[in-house]
């Protein structure tokens, strides 16, 4: 693939660097806030739109809606091909997918695209999960790391179709390949609805990129050594997925562009919230 087929392959994928599709972009009402709420590590369950509050740049704000695993999700995997992944680590890799793609319902998506020093769309968003499973089959490793190409490409795609958009990002290295710049791909992050969540082996070099993108989208990182455990962790990201509320409020007293700092808050427990610290809306 030349470089000028790659650029068109990232840039026809739905969302814009502008992110107008996104819910952050300032044409759109609805603000959609991804939460989890754990007391003792253990998921709060049960909660309303009165249970919640919503500050947007330190103005309270009415929440509208609370929901609960009532969207179907639109999962991604996105996966690093480079040529350090093979033999045990890329078998390892391959069942973790293949695994999660088996957890799913009836009515989710799932979609695949893999990196290396190129990116390539293994599966657009699609609820035949045979046809995802056999393309992880086929997948193998090779050359270079287009880790923040990967992620735009994987956060476009995510957001293709309606759903609740959930990225998986796996990857055993620092980014070699990328066109894109980093600050780029966090500022589109920013705007969207997409959450992170983001597995890295163990290094010298830490992943600074996937703890920021994984913190703005109100995701989580882990950190491993080995690759035994994937197919667990993968299995805990969709079940903590599944666990979390979504928010739903529409901004009042507030500039409708910029950066938005937001803090969610449980009323009358000290529960933890794990949320998107905030959201850049307009161009």
């Amino acid at each position: 693939m030349t470089r000028r087929l790659l650029v068109f392959a990232l840039a026809a994928l739905p969302i814009a660097a502008t992110g107008q599709q996104a819910s952050f972009s300032a044409k759109v009402e609805a603000i959609r806030v991804d939460v989890l709420v754990t007391e003792n590590n253990q998921p709060v369950l049960g909660l309303g739109p009165s249970d919640f509050e919503v500050f947007d740049n330190g103005v309270p704000q009415k929440v509208e809606l609370v929901s609960f695993e009532q969207i179907p999700l639109n999962i991604v995997l996105a996966l690093d091909m480079s040529g350090s992944v093979d033999g045990e680590r890329l078998d390892n890799l391959r069942g973790a997918g293949v695994s999660l793609v088996g957890a799913l319902k009836e009515e989710d998506h799932v979609g695949l695209v893999t990196f290396s020093h190129l990116v390539t769309l293994g599966s657009g968003l699609t609820d035949d999960f045979t046809a995802v499973r056999r393309a992880l089959e086929r997948i193998n490793g090779e050359g270079g790391t287009a880790l923040i190409d990967g992620a735009y490409a994987a956060m476009s795609l995510g957001e293709s179709d309606p759903g609740r958009p959930l990225l998986i990002v796996f990857s055993d290295g620092v980014d070699t390949s990328s066109w894109l710049p980093a600050d780029s791909v966090l500022d589109i992050a920013k705007r969207s609805d997409v959450v992170v969540y983001a597995v890295a082996t163990e290094s010298r070099t830490k992943p600074e990129f996937l703890r920021d993108l994984t913190s703005l989208t109100g995701g989580r990182l882990y950190e491993v050594e080995k690759t035994a455990n994937l197919g667990a962790i993968f299995f805990k990201v969709l079940q903590e997925f599944r666990q979390r509320y979504l928010v739903s409020y529409t901004a009042t007293g507030v500039e409708q562009r910029g950066w938005h700092r937001l803090e969610v808050r449980i009323k009358s427990r000290r529960a933890n919230v794990q949320a998107r610290p905030g959201y850049l809306s307009g161009s």
